[in-house]
């Protein structure tokens, strides 16, 4: 039997009306089709953390944090074996919510893959661009692939809030020579994912 691999989405908006939940939840709808998959949404709403005030590394702190809601975070981010991070663009990078949250932990990244969803202006992209930089900073490994959303799709989102998320993001997923463009992204994660848990734990 396949071991089970936990990849955690890491939704990193808080925003009032926020676009990112659609994504978010589109995703771990979608990772159901791979059966060694057990996906879960960690939502930065439900992880009010201070901005980043430890006077000691996290790396130096041996994953024992000094407040409860981070602590909680880093034993979510411990679990997993890989992550998929969901972030707007804000001027021209990612979410300060989601800078914090990474700033206050260190080992629980170390030597696991990322992947990345994006969306508003250019897609996202120099979001993902920041955070690759971070990831390695990290010590994780950013896959190459990444998904990208424009702002011309997330207004044609806004303006349908009833079409189910399978129906809004099925195109997303129709790559250019009839591939799958979500198969790519996630099998990418998944191969990264399952050589680095092996380099890491020996199993």
């Amino acid at each position: 039997m396949e071991e089970t691999l936990k990849v955690k989405i890491i939704l990193g908006s808080i925003r009032q009306g926020r676009f990112g939940e659609r994504p978010a939840r589109w995703l771990v709808e979608g990772l159901k089709e791979w059966k060694e998959i057990d996906a879960e949404l960690l939502d930065l709403k439900d992880y009010p953390m201070p901005f980043f005030d430890s006077p000691v590394s996290p790396a130096m702190l041996g994953r024992k944090y000094p407040n409860e809601v981070v602590q909680k975070w880093a034993d979510k981010l411990d679990e997993a074996d890989a992550f998929i991070l969901i972030s707007p663009e804000y001027n021209h990078s990612f979410s300060a919510v989601l800078k914090n949250a990474i700033d206050w932990t260190n080992p629980e990244w170390l030597r696991k893959p990322v992947g990345f969803v994006s969306y508003g202006s250019t897609g996202g992209a120099r979001a993902v661009e920041h955070l690759r930089g971070v990831a390695i900073e990290l010590k994780s490994v950013p896959i190459n692939r990444s998904i990208h959303i424009s702002w011309d799709f997330i207004m044609k989102a806004m303006k349908n809030p009833g079409v189910q998320n399978a129906e809004l993001f099925a195109p997303l997923r129709d790559g250019s020579q009839g591939q799958d463009n979500l198969a790519v992204f996630v099998n990418d994660l998944l191969w990264m994912a399952k050589a680095l848990k092996v380099a890491r734990t020996g199993k």
